[in-house]
This record gives structure tokens, sequence and C-alpha cells, in this order.
């Protein structure tokens, strides 16, 4: 939550600053771009979603500033990228990974819910229908490579070309006119067609997968195997989920 509050409010300010063209997310942990939501943190959620004037829940609109944000984002993924921090960079106009260390991941079904931050919403309009369906219902994690091949990050680097493609692509359109950039942005945005009504369709149906008796029992296996601690978030997601099996 910390991290959400951090990011909405250095998105608010990256949105109206007139001398910000390109934003590039990046980790400081060289192991995680971002994990994963907070298990704890998810199972305190409502069963509801709270009545408000706004059409997007406070996260969907954190992340989605990403996207609708007149300055051109790139997520930048050198560590594992699961969860809610895949569904971030999903939010991205641009995602680059680096071979070797990038591993992306939606591992909601996992323990009993869906992915509700965009996962279910953005990856088939990236990957398509079945290849999202192999993301969300298996499960395991996508190396760089593999994730370009589907569409799910725009390119896989080397380590020792990432740091320089990114920034050469950022000086670039950071060379171009600002209201240009922008322009472009909301052309492209058209395709993005019922995207917020899906989003708010995804927070219905997440906030019912988190109070199934199953999520619960699964969500609570999950963090007493030691899911949320480094040994364990090291692990590949492909094989982790055969000690909840029985919950």
């Amino acid at each position: 939550m910390a991290m959400l509050d951090d990011l909405d409010r250095v998105g608010r300010q990256l949105e109206t600053d007139p001398a910000v063209k390109v934003v590039v997310l990046q980790s400081a942990n060289p192991q995680f771009f971002i994990a994963h939501a907070d298990i704890n943190v998810i199972t305190r959620l409502p069963a509801t979603r709270p009545v408000r004037q706004e059409k997007l829940g406070w996260v969907h609109a954190v992340l989605d500033r990403f996207r609708t944000m007149p300055k051109a984002t790139i997520a930048k993924i050198q560590g594992r990228c699961r969860g809610g921090g895949s569904e971030l960079a999903l939010a991205c106009d641009m995602r680059f990974a680096e071979i070797g260390r990038a591993m992306l991941c939606q591992p909601e079904v996992g323990v009993g819910i869906i992915p509700g931050a965009g996962g279910s919403v953005r990856l088939p309009r990236l990957v398509g229908r079945g290849r999202a369906l192999e993301i969300i219902l298996g499960c395991g994690d996508f190396p760089a490579e593999i994730a370009e091949r589907y569409g799910y990050v725009n390119r896989a680097l080397p380590a020792e070309e990432i740091d320089f493609f990114v920034q050469y692509l950022a000086q670039r359109i950071v060379g171009f006119p600002a209201e240009t950039i922008a322009l472009a942005k909301q052309a492209v945005r058209m395709s993005d067609g019922g995207l917020e009504d899906g989003l708010v369709r995804e927070e219905l149906m997440f906030l019912e997968s988190v109070h199934t008796a199953t999520a619960r029992r699964r969500m609570a296996a999950a963090l007493a195997s030691g899911m949320q601690t480094p040994r364990i978030e090291k692990c590949c997601f492909s094989h982790i989920w055969g000690p909840l099996a029985e919950t």
C-alpha cells in the first residue's frame, strides 16, 4: 500500500509536469521489479465495491494513469515481475525485459483469486485470448524471451544492452514536441475502447473471487508456506503450486 500511495502521488505529479515527456519505471532491487500485491491486504478487502462517483476504483485509477497521462511511459523489467507488478507494467505504454533476470507472471489463480488490477483485461489485448489464459490459468513464470514472443513485452534485451536501449529510446522521444507526443498517445488510445468498462467488471469479479472459501484457504496456505518471503519469491512459480493442491 505504501508503494501504491507513492505511485499515486508521483503519477499525479508526472501527469501535469510540463517538463516531463517520458517516464521510465525501474526497480532499485536487482531481483524484483515488483513481486506482487500484498496478500495480507487482499484478504482485508470488502466483499462489495464501495459506493463512489469515480468510474474506476483507486488501484485501477493509480495504474491506469500511466496509460492515460500525456507522457510516454516505459517499464524496464530487470527482475521478477508478478501479479500487481505485472499489472503496473501492463498499464505502461511499453515494456522491455532483461534476458536472464526478468520473469513475468500472473499467479493469482494459484491462491484462489483472479488478476484484479488490470491483468484480466489488458493481457488478452496484448497477447490474445489463448495466451492470456495460458498465463493466467497456468500461473507460471515467463522469461523475457517467451514474454517477447507472446507480446507480453515489447522486447527482450541482454543485460549489456537494455539500459542503453531504453535510454536511447527515451531520449529520442524527448527530442519530439510534447504536444505531439500527447496527441499520438491520445490517437492510439482510441484502440482502447471498452477498456475502462472491462476494468470496472474485473473489479467486481476480483472482489467476488477474494471472498470465496477456496481463496481464503489457499491464500492462508500460501502465506503459511512462505509466500511473500524472499526465499519463496525467488523460486520459479511454475512449480510452487504443488504444496497448495490439497487446500
